[in-house]
């Protein structure tokens, strides 16, 4: 009996631990520290040490073979990181460049994050690599997904590194005020991962299974402060801008030029301990990269990610309500509408906005977003107000319940209406997500208003997934209307009923090569009741990893069409396949990203196959050599032959881009890229120059031209000088 009892003890005991959380000690110091990457200051002498770093990659059972020793201490006005990386044997350190925000499996690097309100969904993370780069982010949804880990944030703090016989050091130095949190809070989370480039190994001080990211926020740790934090107090930071811009149109039948100076600024304004106040008065985008053009042999509209920085700082509250490709919000609308007279889209100039955003306490964060748009008589576009207006609750251990209103609207009210002009929507949404990260999902309903009251006009889903070591599965469920319309959000189309399913199986072989091997199937179809099945996928797919944390893939494709109007597969101008007309066809995909960590690597996408009613063949990638530290020279490409009956017309569609980052410091960065696209005929050359003479504070000099591949003919060209300056009250 006493055995019995003792044994259910031991397992009871077992489980207890298996569910406890890692722990760290911080202490408040009196002494100085001064922030040169060396740990030899006495404030370091007390503090605890986070030990026991656990492999993450290859495997997830074993303690990392390259140790890390993280430290935490603080004073009145910073919170102090201070971290030894270990290295088992001789080590080259690896690094992109020498700019700022790297990301990426190929590079040293050491990172922590802050979950301040103690909710594992949101968090702020710092990181730096042995050459001293930084990179700030914040993490969003829980960290289950890619993209749940922005880069986009941009705040004050301090970071050194150096490098040793043996190891490498570093220290950081966060201003409270850069973080918001709760006063008097004692308990935050955090996670802390390091990624070794000699090895390829990736490890975290609080374990987190394979199958999930090295920031899961469900597998994240506990800092215990030693005493209830006071407020940071207020934190007020003004960025003005000047600008100076020339540019010129080269028509066929006339040529003009326009030069013009500019000013407007940004503010921050902490409101209490978690809210931040984001306002603009006349902003200047011209610093922001070009997208990436792709080719599109779709026949939806392309989605191009948000890149301006004010719209990113907490943009989950805002853009993560639907799902991909069904967003009642794209923040990329506002600023931009549309010529009716020509079809194109035109730059619509934003004259003031302001978006409050961040957390009321524990379960709750709101946001709120209004923009005002200038009018533009000559395509009679009246100026448009935009309003946003975003809340959510914590629920349960990790979910959420999030309830968000868009208002696109003419205030001026020109045609003298009461409601003249408007487009609303109004959604709800519910996100799941365990405890442990095995069950995630959501469900929401979305409904859109016009000035012409119609019916059908909603959208729904309900998305469940589970993981773990062995097993990936999902399903989802959607329903759209017909006249469903989120002016100011991304609906590719309208009009369907959608179910789709995956089940994968991962296998971690023993092998001296290969990491692991993933199968699956995928299932995805689209119907509505007046045609019933209109487009449907199935996919019989393999990827996986090398121990070289190289990845592959290939797959076998079915896919079915219905035309509900003409289409050129080709885009290229050729005569369209009929409306109501329905296809079949199969394709064999490839892809492979090779390892990151050697100076020359690539990505290489292959595609072989039928195609509508002819057949298609693409290979495209990129190929990237890195002349470490001061920067990578790299190529996008993409080729496309598509050979379709007559009459129907062939295609033969290019899209080279050679790209050069170079980081002459960490402080001045010269970037140019170069876009050839055959299929809208253009050659595009953006290059920019970036001098960050002080924290959050920049030159750039940016420049851009046009051209037509057949003679080079210039299109346009214009160029930009701007300087923002950070300045902090």
């Amino acid at each position: 009996m006493r055995t019995s009892l003792s044994i259910l003890l031991l397992v009871l005991s077992l489980a207890i631990q298996a569910q406890e959380r890692k722990q760290i000690h911080i202490k408040k110091t009196a002494s100085s520290i001064k922030l040169d990457g060396l740990l030899d200051d006495l404030a370091w002498q007390g503090a605890d040490v986070g030990k026991d770093y656990q492999q993450q990659f290859p495997t997830d059972t074993v303690k990392a073979n390259a140790q890390t020793e993280l430290r935490l201490t603080y004073d009145d006005k910073f919170l102090y990181v201070g971290a030894k990386m270990l290295n088992p044997g001789p080590r080259t350190y690896v690094t992109p460049s020498l700019r700022r925000d790297f990301r990426g499996g190929g590079n040293d690097m050491f990172v922590i994050g802050f979950d301040t309100f103690d909710d594992r969904t949101n968090a702020f993370q710092f990181g730096i690599n042995p050459f001293g780069v930084r990179r700030e982010g914040l993490l969003a949804n829980g960290g289950a997904q890619g993209g749940d880990l922005s880069l986009d944030w941009e705040n004050k703090w301090l970071g050194e590194a150096t490098q040793h016989d043996g190891y490498w050091m570093m220290e950081m130095a966060i201003p409270l005020k850069s973080l918001r949190y709760k006063e008097g809070s004692t308990v935050w989370n955090i996670h802390s991962y390091r990624i070794d480039s000699g090895s390829g190994e990736r490890s975290t001080w609080s374990p987190v299974p394979r199958n999930f990211r090295l920031y899961s926020q469900a597998h994240a740790g506990e800092l215990i402060w030693d005493e209830p934090l006071s407020s940071p107090g207020a934190n007020l930071a003004v960025i003005p801008y000047l600008s100076s811009a020339y540019s010129e149109v080269n028509g066929e039948t006339a040529n003009s030029s326009e030069s013009n100076a500019d000013f407007g600024f940004d503010a921050k304004v902490g409101i209490g301990p978690a809210l931040n106040l984001d306002l603009t008065v006349n902003p200047d985008f011209s610093q922001v990269e070009v997208d990436r053009q792709v080719t599109n042999l779709d026949r939806f509209e392309i989605f191009f990610p948000e890149r301006r920085q004010f719209f990113l700082e907490n943009a989950d509250l805002f853009a993560q309500f639907g799902l991909d490709q069904m967003r009642p919000f794209f923040s990329r609308r506002i600023g931009v509408s549309r010529d009716e007279s020509t079809g194109t889209n035109v730059q619509n100039k934003i004259n003031f906005g302001a978006r409050l955003s961040g957390k009321l306490n524990n379960n709750w964060r709101i946001g709120l977003l209004n923009m005002q748009a200038d009018a533009q008589s000559e395509i009679n576009l009246p100026g448009i107000n935009y309003t946003v207006a975003a809340i959510q609750r914590k629920v349960f251990n990790r979910s959420n319940v999030g309830l968000i209103f868009i208002n696109k609207q003419d205030l001026s009210n020109r045609a003298g209406t009461n409601f003249n002009q408007f487009n609303r929507v109004l959604g709800l949404d519910y996100n799941l997500a365990s405890a442990n990260n095995k069950w995630n999902g959501k469900f929401f309903f979305h409904k859109s208003f016009d000035k012409d009251d119609t019916s059908d006009d909603y959208s729904t889903a309900l998305r469940l997934q589970y993981s773990t070591i062995q097993w990936q599965a999902s399903i989802l469920g959607q329903i759209v209307g017909a006249n469903y319309n989120p002016e100011v959000g991304f609906a590719r189309r309208t009009n369907y009923d959608r179910l789709r399913a995956e089940v994968r199986k991962n296998f971690y072989p023993k092998s001296s090569f290969l990491q692991s091997i993933n199968p699956g199937i995928t299932v995805d179809f689209f119907r509505n009741e007046v045609n019933g099945t209109t487009d449907s996928e199935v996919a019989f797919n393999v990827n996986g990893q090398l121990l070289s944390t190289a990845r592959y893939g290939a797959g076998i494709n079915r896919t079915f069409v219905y035309l509900f109007s003409d289409f050129d597969p080709t885009r290229s101008d050729n005569t369209p396949l009929e409306e109501a007309s329905e296809y079949t066809y199969y394709d064999f995909t490839t892809t492979f990203t090779s390892d990151s960590r050697k100076p020359f690597f690539y990505t290489l996408r292959t595609s072989l196959g039928e195609y509508f009613n002819g057949n298609r063949y693409s290979i495209g990638g990129n190929i990237n050599y890195r002349i470490q530290p001061l920067g990578i020279i790299s190529l996008d490409f993409n080729y496309n032959k598509i050979v379709l009956p007559e009459p129907y017309g062939d295609a033969n569609l290019v899209l080279i881009g050679p790209r050069i980052d170079i980081t002459f410091t960490k402080k001045l960065f010269w970037t140019t890229f170069i876009q050839y696209n055959s299929q809208i005929d253009n050659i595009n050359i953006n290059s920019r120059l970036q001098w960050r003479f002080k924290p959050v504070s920049d030159l750039f000099i940016a420049y851009t031209d046009n051209y037509t591949p057949d003679g080079l003919i210039n299109k346009n060209r214009g160029i930009v000088m701007k300087l923002t300056y950070w300045l902090n009250f």
